[in-house]
């Protein structure tokens, strides 16, 4: 695991532009498989359910896409992290539909945004207050290694819902 992305080790050799894309329809197929009476059920105490960890995703997409642009907008900007158990404190009653939705929405805007800066954009330079000196493409490399985490999270829970 790298220091400026600790998702990597789930990076799966797929092109990362392919791993965005197909996210959004995996998300739906995993939630399909947790059934819709299971998706607010966490799956032990104090760890997230399929709803909670979808409301996460499409936090992360909105703060990604914020990393992205100010990456492309600023002279080596400094990302602003943030504490996602903090930001985790409002999923309650959120349905996993409704965060789904959001999230490809937001996906859909990202890849957009790709389509109109990659490759010129990949070495573009942010830093990381945590991680340290990072690139517009290791920013794209952690949202996938992050998608790939929280998709085989959620196959878990639908294996045991299974």
């Amino acid at each position: 695991m790298s220091q400026t992305n600790p998702y990597d080790v789930f990076l799966d050799g797929r092109p990362v532009k392919a791993i965005l894309a197909s996210t959004p329809s995996a998300l739906a197929q995993a939630l399909a498989a947790i059934g819709e009476d299971n998706l607010s059920t966490p799956p032990a105490p104090g760890k997230w359910c399929a709803a909670e960890i979808l409301c996460h995703l499409a936090d992360c997409e909105l703060a990604f896409g914020f990393r992205l642009r100010q990456t492309l907008a600023e002279d080596t900007p400094t990302l602003q992290p943030f504490d996602q158990n903090k930001w985790a404190a409002v999923y309650h009653g959120i349905e996993a539909g409704h965060a789904l939705e959001v999230f490809a929405a937001l996906r859909g805007w990202n890849l957009r945004l790709l389509e109109n800066t990659l490759p010129a954009a990949a070495s573009r330079p942010a830093a990381h207050p945590e991680r340290g000196a990072m690139t517009f493409m290791t920013i794209l490399e952690t949202m996938a290694g992050h998608d790939l985490n929280h998709l085989a999270q959620l196959n878990r829970l639908a294996a045991q819902t299974a």
